[in-house]
C-alpha cells in the first residue's frame, strides 16, 4: 500500500511538472535496482581498509592499460544504454555520457587517470541522475540541459583561447 501511494504521489507530481507520465512499472524499478547494483560493484565495492574510501572493480580493471579502460567504459556505456531504453531524455543522457567520456578520457592516463576514475565514480554519478529523473524528470532535465549549455560554453571559450593563442604565436613567428 505504501508503495502504491508513493507511486502516486511521484506521478501526481509529474503532472503537476507539466509532464504526463505513467507511473513507474514494477520492471523499471527492478530495471533501476539492478543498475544502481552495478555501478556499486564498479565503483564501490572494495573498502580501503583504515579509510572511509572505496574503489570498485572498474578501478581494479583499470589498472591494465588500454583494454581495463576500455572494459570499464563499455561496463558504463551499458547503464546510458539501459536509461535510454526507460526512456532519460537527451539532455540526461548527454550528461551521463558525459561523465563516461571524462571517465574513460582521464583514465587512459598511466596512475593519476586510475586514482581519478577511483574518485570520479561515473557509474554512481549516473545512476543518481537516472534515481532523479525517475523521481523529477522536469527539474533533472532542467538541470541537465543547465549543464550542457554551460559546457557548450566553456568548450567554446575554450576554442576562442586556443585561436588567439594560435593567432598570437603565428603573429610572433612570422609578424
Amino acid at each position: 500500500m505504501g508503495s502504491e501511494n508513493n507511486t502516486s504521489m511521484r506521478r501526481a507530481e509529474r503532472v503537476l511538472e507539466g509532464e504526463l507520465l505513467a507511473p513507474e512499472t514494477d520492471e523499471q524499478r527492478a530495471v533501476r535496482e539492478r543498475l544502481k547494483f552495478l555501478a556499486w560493484l564498479l565503483d564501490s565495492s572494495i573498502a580501503i581498509p583504515g579509510t572511509p574510501y572505496s574503489v570498485g572493480l572498474d578501478a581494479i580493471v583499470g589498472l591494465f592499460p588500454f583494454i581495463g579502460d576500455l572494459i570499464g567504459v563499455l561496463a558504463s556505456s551499458y547503464i546510458v544504454a539501459e536509461a535510454n531504453r526507460l526512456g532519460v531524455g537527451r539532455a540526461i543522457l548527454a550528461r551521463m555520457a558525459f561523465n563516461v567520456a571524462v571517465e574513460g578520457v582521464i583514465g587512459i592516463v598511466p596512475l593519476f587517470g586510475d586514482l581519478f576514475d577511483a574518485a570520479w565514480k561515473a557509474n554512481v554519478r549516473n545512476v543518481r541522475l537516472l534515481d532523479a529523473w525517475a523521481e523529477q524528470p522536469h527539474a533533472t532535465r532542467r538541470a541537465s540541459r543547465l549543464f550542457l549549455a554551460l559546457l557548450t560554453a566553456a568548450l567554446l571559450a575554450l576554442a576562442a583561447l586556443s585561436g588567439w593563442l594560435l593567432y598570437l604565436l603565428i603573429a610572433a613567428l612570422f609578424g
